[in-house]
């Protein structure tokens, strides 16, 4: 007599999900298919008011969520507020900043504003929350949205790609050093996906161009493309899985 396997579960119900970047683009993705899926949301951005409105979108939907200002480049503050509203059962990073230019035109200032959120303020989130679950003793699933720009180079995009390559090296060391507990830290790295943080390429003809020329499946991302990933990570369905980055990217870096 065969026996069969069970399912694993994508049901959420039960679970606590902070979404950092959730007032636009792939964090609103985010914070809507973890809600869907039965866990509480807690929504955190800069922009309090973007966020007050989702919640109560959320809410018409018969949905829970809570709101957080997070400037994630003030790690102390973010630390501290992270500890308070927690501890966090899953965390969805997907804060980031990008300033496109020639390698050679690359200013300090520039260098600066962009690791303090890529880099700096998604490594001192990532620990804040693991440092929640460690003190309750709880697993946990730790996700940062990174980029297939983490894999590859990217024409203008050296600071950029710096931050995403080193996001990539954080998570794999964490994914180490917290696996005995049960907090599995990975990443998704999504191609160019239409947000307000990627409309500039989307504008430029020849940028526009370069990018369908590189994705093997003939056209850019949506935010919905991301949803089914963010899901499977943050689940019980992926229960095995830690130290990875989750390619969602058309094909980009398979060539």
């Amino acid at each position: 007599m065969v026996s069969l396997p069970q399912t694993p579960t994508f049901d959420l119900s039960g679970k606590r999900a902070l979404v950092v970047g959730a007032s636009s683009g792939i964090g609103l993705g985010a914070a809507v298919v973890l809600a869907r899926a039965g866990a509480h949301v807690t929504l955190a951005a800069r922009n309090e008011a973007a966020l007050v409105d989702l919640s109560r979108a959320l809410g018409r939907e018969g949905l829970n969520s809570s709101v957080l200002g997070l400037d994630l480049a003030d790690i102390r503050e973010t630390g501290a507020r992270v500890q308070r509203a927690g501890p966090f059962d899953i965390l969805l990073n997907s804060a980031g900043l990008a300033r496109h230019a020639p390698a050679d035109s690359t200013t300090p200032g520039d260098f600066d504003a962009v690791m303090a959120v890529n880099l700096r303020g998604a490594y001192f989130l990532t620990q804040a929350v693991a440092r929640g679950l460690l003190a309750a003793g709880q697993p946990g699933s730790l996700i940062n949205i990174s980029s297939q720009m983490g894999h590859v180079g990217g024409l203008e995009r050296a600071v950029y790609c710096a931050s995403k390559f080193a996001l990539e090296g954080f998570t794999k060391a964490m994914a180490i050093d917290w696996g005995p507990a049960g907090i599995r830290v990975n990443t998704i790295c999504p191609t160019f996906i239409r947000t307000p943080l990627t409309e500039p390429t989307f504008q430029n003809p020849a940028s526009l161009e370069w990018v369908r020329g590189k994705i093997k499946l003939g056209r850019t991302g949506e935010v919905g493309d991301i949803m089914g990933a963010v899901l499977y990570l943050a689940s019980d369905a992926s229960s095995l899985v830690t130290g990875s980055a989750m390619m969602v990217d058309g094909g980009w870096t398979a060539g």
